[in-house]
Formats: structure tokens, C-alpha cells, sequence
């Protein structure tokens, strides 16, 4: 009785995430897209109240972005999860985010709604540069080390 109820919530949450039709192949062999999707559903199954999602778009094509992105606004909106994402999609970020911390080397940089944040001109520095700036960790530009 246990594990038909425990394959039930499966087919459940593998419908959730849009999976249902491929329960029956190894996570492996899944496209790379579907293969993240998985790992979300995996997750679901421990019914969290809090969910982690570390780059969850991360070397995604734009329609894996657009499918993913609505499964966790799913997540959020209809299982009432609540959610702690580090993303640099700022398309994605501003598409499911409340509040926005901004992090550049560790140090935060902003916090606040989403298009506040987005418009915020330490923001836009850290983002965008400044001409030549050379002032990260490594004497290099600094490319990508803000953290949303």
C-alpha cells in the first residue's frame, strides 16, 4: 500500500514538472533540460517548505529557460513552496522573484524589488563595468561576479 502511494505522488509530480511520459527511462538518458526537470521533481518528493535552486536555467536553450522558469513559478504560486534561487538569467530572476539581493565578490550590493535592483547603479557597474575596470579579485575585469 506504501509503495503505491509513493509511485502515485511520482506520476503526480512527474505530471507537475511535465514529465509523465518518461517515467519509464533512466534519468540519464533524458535530454539535458528534462534531465534538470528531474532533479527538480526529485526534490518535490521530499515536500519541502523551502526549496534551494542553485543556477537552475544554467546552459539551458531559450525554450528550456521559458519551460523551466514556469515550472518553478508553478512551484512557488501553486504548491506554496517557498524558493532561494541564485540565478544570472535576469530575465528569469525578474520573471520569479520577490526580493533581489545582488552580491559582487561577496559583498552585497543591493536588495529590494526586482526592477529597483535592476535599475540601481552599483548594480548596473558590477553588470555592465565601467570602461577598463580592472578592480576584481585577480586584477581582471570583473565578468560575472555578481550573484543575484
Amino acid at each position: 500500500r506504501e509503495e503505491r502511494r509513493h509511485r502515485e505522488r511520482v506520476r503526480e509530480i512527474a505530471a507537475f514538472v511535465g514529465l509523465e511520459h518518461r517515467l519509464d527511462q533512466p534519468a540519464g538518458s533524458l535530454p539535458y533540460g528534462q534531465r534538470k526537470l528531474a532533479e527538480l521533481a526529485r526534490a518535490l518528493c521530499m515536500e519541502p517548505r523551502l526549496l534551494l535552486l542553485d543556477e537552475p536555467v544554467a546552459g539551458m536553450t531559450a525554450d528550456e529557460r521559458r519551460r523551466t522558469a514556469a515550472v518553478i513559478a508553478g512551484v512557488r504560486d501553486s504548491l506554496g513552496i517557498s524558493i532561494v534561487l541564485v540565478e544570472h538569467d535576469m530575465g528569469v530572476v525578474m520573471r520569479l522573484a520577490d526580493t533581489v539581493t545582488v552580491l559582487d565578490f561577496g559583498r552585497r550590493i543591493a536588495d529590494g524589488a526586482p526592477t529597483d535592483v535592476q535599475n540601481d547603479p552599483a548594480v548596473i557597474r558590477a553588470y555592465l563595468g565601467e570602461g577598463d575596470r580592472t578592480d576584481g579579485p585577480d586584477g581582471r575585469s570583473d565578468e560575472g561576479g555578481a550573484r543575484s
